[in-house]
């Protein structure tokens, strides 16, 4: 399984020009489960029940699909599952942010290249701005390879850029109102073995994983992805051995 932040081909999509990552919602939604729901069940919190309180069926429904379009809320879905289990293992909530954040980009191949082209470079050199204009350009910028990003008017585009920066600003890694500036991330374990996991579903073979510059949405070059698991190997929080290219990896723990 392939997730569409993964996969250079998976078209951009404007979500982001309605609604920003809802992380807040997100939060509220999960923060009081003890086990993961089904779709269904977890549509059934959200319209049927109102957990998230909303006034209309409507409003309820919309966000409901927002929320899915999202974050794969779904027990059966592998990506999902594996985010839940890190979820779980969060210590703070600057941390389920982060790993929040990992699942959004994995789902959205703008986000995910936004994270690895725009705002890695930030978030090195945080304190820096994140402008409106500059996501706008990166945009524009992506337009050959992603064709169907040029069909979006004016009003679309700075729309997506907006909501974005908000998202960055609510999952931890910017700060401000008006003006965002980055915020460079500690080193999480569960954002880690998120991203892990999801190369691992992909069938990324263990060498090329930790040269996967996925690892940059927490602002890890993919010069330093081997001491990052070798850290996280020491501490407990995953098992990683390296001997040449022969590689032990499993974010099980030792």
């Amino acid at each position: 399984m392939v997730a569409a932040g993964l996969d250079p081909k998976a078209p951009y999509t404007s979500r982001l020009s309605a609604r920003s990552a809802l992380f807040t919602e997100l939060y509220l939604l999960l923060v009081s489960q003890t086990e993961p729901l089904t779709s269904v069940d977890f549509r059934r919190r959200v319209v049927a029940e109102n957990c998230l309180i909303k006034k209309s069926q409507a409003a309820r429904a919309q966000l409901w699909q927002d929320l899915n379009a999202r974050y794969r809320l779904n027990a059966e879905d592998p990506l999902f599952a594996a985010f839940w289990t890190e979820w779980k293992r969060c210590t703070s909530d600057t941390e389920r942010g982060l790993t929040a954040y990992v699942l959004f980009a994995l789902n959205d191949r703008l986000v995910m290249d936004l994270g690895l082209g725009l705002l890695f470079r930030l978030l090195r050199r945080a304190p820096a701005e994140l402008r409106l204009a500059d996501v706008i350009a990166f945009i524009e910028c992506a337009y050959r390879a992603h064709p169907e990003a040029k069909a979006w008017s004016d009003a679309t585009r700075a729309a997506v850029a907006q909501k974005y920066t908000a998202s960055i600003r609510d999952f931890g890694l910017a700060q401000g109102t008006v003006r965002k500036t980055s915020f460079r991330p500690a080193l999480y374990d569960a954002p880690v073995r998120l991203i892990i996991r999801a190369l691992q579903l992909a069938g990324v073979a263990p060498l090329a994983l930790v040269q996967s510059p996925a690892f940059k949405l927490l602002c890890i070059d993919t010069t330093e992805v081997i001491h990052a698991l070798g850290e996280l190997n020491r501490v407990g929080e995953l098992r990683f051995r390296m001997q040449a290219d022969v590689i032990e990896l499993d974010v099980r723990g030792p």
